[in-house]
């Protein structure tokens, strides 16, 4: 049976965004995707937790989705997080909503893949520096995945939005179709540095 994958999207400068314009239509054109834009749903920040709560429920797979501003992500993403993954029904005692589902990011850069090394400014890999991510879907059971990263968004021609288009919903498509190697895909930096051989492995656990 397809999983059912809800996408929390967030980018307070959607109107300026070609990257994320395009990814979001393409989302929101496959079916048994559910694409929620936190910034136009909740412009004040206040938070309906039940109505959250109740969408995490009814999907297996929670994806992040946004541009990568200062090593994480817009405040109403840690909004979300603090609000929605409460005691008692995220984690804790009786805690286990989220047991079991997969989650991971999709997070589009200005600057290249190379500058995100040890040796260089930014001094860690992005899947380092999503390790608070990481920890919080570990500490509610989930089962999280590598992110999908697009490098260099600022700079990309039409072609290059074509391209990243297809890694998108070739990516979400697996997910959705049981087709993702979920190993791998646990255990790599970047889902889409590789994604023909996540996917062509087909799934497993």
């Amino acid at each position: 049976m397809p999983a059912r994958l809800l996408i929390l999207f967030a980018h307070p400068g959607l109107q300026k965004s070609r990257v994320h314009r395009v990814l979001m239509n393409a989302a929101a054109a496959l079916a048994g995707v559910t694409f929620h834009d936190l910034c136009e749903r909740y412009p004040d920040f206040y938070i309906d937790v039940k109505a959250e709560q109740a969408l995490l429920l009814e999907h297996d797979a929670i994806i992040f989705q946004h541009p990568f501003y200062w090593y994480s992500a817009p405040a109403i993403v840690k909004e979300w997080q603090d609000q929605v993954l409460q005691y008692g029904f995220a984690y804790g005692q009786g805690g286990t909503a989220l047991r079991g589902k997969i989650t991971l990011s999709v997070l589009s850069t200005g600057g290249s893949e190379e500058s995100y090394r040890a040796d260089t400014a930014d001094h860690f890999t992005v899947r380092r520096l999503l390790a608070p991510f990481e920890q919080t879907a570990r500490h509610c059971g989930m089962d999280y995945l590598a992110p999908c990263v697009f490098h260099g968004a600022d700079g990309l021609d039409d072609a290059g939005l074509a391209g990243i288009v297809n890694e998108y919903v070739r990516l979400i498509t697996a997910l959705r179709d049981g087709t993702l190697n979920r190993a791998a895909a646990r255990n790599c930096e970047r889902l889409n540095a590789d994604l023909s051989r996540i996917i062509s492995n087909g799934a497993a656990a």
